[in-house]
């Protein structure tokens, strides 16, 4: 069933194939979760996976280039996904890979890249500056989710200088998370930094999560780690340590 093609060897390529997914989990949230834990090799552009029986518990993930789909194999070979380690390789041909998705992803892919392109260095200045100018301690700060370039930062230059953040610490304080956002989604990209203890979301504040380990030395490594990861294109993770 799908790539395997035993005896030939596939060459690299910047779409990666994953099979021995967990065929329980929705469509829908199996791209997102695969989307923002790739995400951090490199530029997605397209993640594909589909109903249909043939193609249950596959996924195929699309690079900007080559370098980004070489290091998520190598680093996430047998990642523990849902409960499943997950089997990954080169795909046998981006095309493929297209065709099976009716030729329907190429004109937005190429649409969603050339806009992109631009906006990527003026979001990740703006989650900086937005970052330095929010009270971290205020956890309603980012959750009504407008784009970070349109908050408003208070008081002008002055606000600049961060106010007293808090203290390093064992857990981590995450704004401006997608409404869509699990806590496995959170989970799988947290808990490949040692020391990781659990995810906590509030539901009556989406956007927001703590995420905790077993000492700060480790909550940091994540910190730095995580700072501005991009769970979505529109989303930069902005992390704080958590007020105690």
């Amino acid at each position: 069933m799908g790539e395997n093609n035993s005896g030939t060897e596939v060459p690299a390529n910047q779409t990666i194939y994953i099979n021995n997914l967990n065929e329980k989990i929705k469509l829908d949230e199996l791209k997102k979760t695969l989307h923002a834990m790739f995400s951090q090799f490199g530029k997605v552009l397209d993640v594909l996976a589909f109903k249909t029986l043939k193609h249950k518990g596959q996924a195929w993930v699309v690079f900007e280039d080559v370098s980004s789909a070489t290091n998520a194999i190598r680093q996430m070979q047998s990642f523990p996904f849902y409960d499943k380690p997950m089997k990954i390789q080169y795909a046998k041909t981006k095309s493929d890979i297209i065709a099976k998705a009716d030729g329907t992803f190429v004109p937005r892919e190429r649409r969603k890249r050339h806009e992109e392109k631009g906006k990527k260095r003026k979001e990740q200045q703006d989650a900086i500056q937005a970052g330095m100018g929010l009270n971290p301690a205020y956890p309603g700060a980012y959750g009504g989710a407008p784009p970070l370039s349109q908050i408003p930062y208070p008081g002008g230059v002055k606000s600049m200088v961060p106010e007293a953040p808090a203290p390093p610490n064992n857990i981590l304080f995450v704004q401006n998370l997608p409404h869509e956002a699990t806590s496995v989604m959170l989970q799988m990209l947290f808990c490949q930094y040692p020391g990781f203890k659990e995810v906590r979301m509030v539901e009556a504040k989406p956007g927001i999560a703590f995420v905790e380990y077993e000492n700060e030395m480790q909550s940091s490594m994540a910190m730095q780690n995580l700072q501005a990861f991009k769970v979505t294109p529109q989303n930069s993770m902005l992390i704080t340590y958590a007020k105690k």
